[in-house]
C-alpha cells in the first residue's frame, strides 16, 4: 500500500500547489458555514418572543380595548384621513368586541403625506388623549371623516369643535395642540412604523408580528390562533 507521504512525494509541483489551494478553499468554506450557523443560532429570539415586540407596542401605546385576560395584543398602524382605515374600523371594533377578553387592541398613528389634514387630526386625537379622551375622539375621527377629509382646507377648527362636543377642557386642549411634544408623540409612533416596514394604512400585527388577512374570516381565524381558542 503506498502511504501519504509516499503519494505526495510523487506528485508535481504545479499538482501539490493545486491540491493545497483546494484544502484552504475547504477549510475557509467550512469556517464560514461554521460562523453563519453559530450566528444565527445566537441571533434568533427565544420561542415565542418577536425581536419588534419593543418597537410595535410601547408603555405609552394607546390602547382601544384592554383585555382582562391578555392572551393577544392586535396593533394596528392608522391614518384617520385613510378610506381603507375607515372601512377597517367597524371591523376592529367588532374584533375587540367579539374577542375582548382575551384581545388588547392597540391604535397607533401612522398619518400618510398624501392626506393634508392627517396630522392635524392625530394631533387632535392625541390632545384629546391627554384628558383620558382618545377612544371618543378615535370614534368621533372616523363617523365624520367624509365630512373634513381630501381637502387643503385646514380643518383644525373643525377637530376643535369636536373637542367641545366632547367636553374637554378647551385650555388644556388648546395648550396640547401648540405643545410641540405633542406632534412628537405622534411621530414617535409614525418612526416605529417606518422602522417595521409599514408602508401604508391600515397595517395590522399580531403579537408582534405582521398580519396581511384578505378575509374577515381569515382575521378570526389568526385571532383565535393567537388567543388559543
Amino acid at each position: 500500500m503506498t502511504s501519504p507521504d509516499s503519494a505526495r512525494k510523487g506528485l508535481s509541483l504545479p499538482n501539490r500547489i493545486t491540491i493545497g489551494l483546494l484544502a484552504l478553499i475547504a477549510l475557509v468554506v467550512g469556517l464560514v458555514i461554521l460562523f453563519n450557523t453559530v450566528s444565527e443560532d445566537e441571533g434568533q429570539a427565544a420561542p415565542g418572543a418577536s425581536p419588534s415586540d419593543v418597537e410595535v407596542v410601547r408603555e405609552d401605546s394607546h390602547r382601544l380595548s384592554q383585555a382582562p385576560d391578555e392572551k393577544a395584543i392586535l396593533v394596528e398602524f392608522l391614518d384617520f384621513e385613510c378610506e381603507s382605515c375607515l372601512a377597517a374600523y367597524p371591523v376592529v371594533e367588532d374584533l375587540s368586541e367579539e374577542y375582548g377578553q382575551n384581545l388588547t387592541v392597540v391604535s397607533r398613528y401612522f398619518p400618510l403625506p398624501g392626506h393634508p389634514n392627517s396630522e392635524t387630526a392625530a394631533a387632535a386625537v392625541e390632545a384629546a388623549a391627554q384628558q383620558g379622551k382618545f377612544k371618543d375622539m378615535h370614534a368621533r375621527m372616523y363617523e365624520t371623516q367624509t365630512e373634513w377629509s381630501h381637502t387643503n382646507e385646514d380643518r383644525s377648527p373643525v377637530f376643535r369643535g369636536y373637542a367641545e362636543d366632547l367636553g374637554l377642557d378647551m385650555n388644556a386642549y388648546d395648550a396640547a395642540i401648540a405643545d410641540p411634544a405633542t406632534m412628537d408623540r405622534v411621530n414617535a409612533d409614525k418612526a416605529d412604523g417606518m422602522a417595521l416596514d409599514v408602508e401604508g394604512t391600515p397595517t395590522f400585527f399580531l403579537d408582534g408580528r405582521k398580519i396581511q388577512p384578505a378575509t374577515l374570516e381569515e382575521f378570526r381565524d389568526l385571532i383565535e390562533a393567537a388567543i388559543g381558542s
